[in-house]
Parts: structure tokens; sequence; C-alpha cells
């Protein structure tokens, strides 16, 4: 019985490690990509005339 306790606990665990992993990649990448779109706003903003 504490066998499959253990092999339950530990399938969570990686399963856990595993979506934080993807969570924090595509969170640096969502960031990245949002910086860069930005400072092309920003550059772009100059070349506006009303």
């Amino acid at each position: 019985m504490s066998e499959k306790a253990y092999k339950s606990m530990s399938i969570a665990g990686v399963a856990s490690i595993v979506v934080g992993v993807v969570v924090a990649a595509t969170g640096i990448a969502a960031g990245s990509i949002a910086i860069v779109f930005g400072s092309r706003l920003l550059k772009d903003r100059k070349g506006l005339t009303f």
C-alpha cells in the first residue's frame, strides 16, 4: 500500500517540476517577445506625423 502512495507522489512531483519548467520557459519567451515588440513600437513612433 505504501509503495502505491510513494509511486503516486513521485509521479506528482515530477509532473509538478515539468509544469513549472514549461510555465517558466513560456513566461520568459512571452516577456522577451513583449520587450522586442515594445521597443519596435517606440522606435516607429518617432516616424509618425499627424
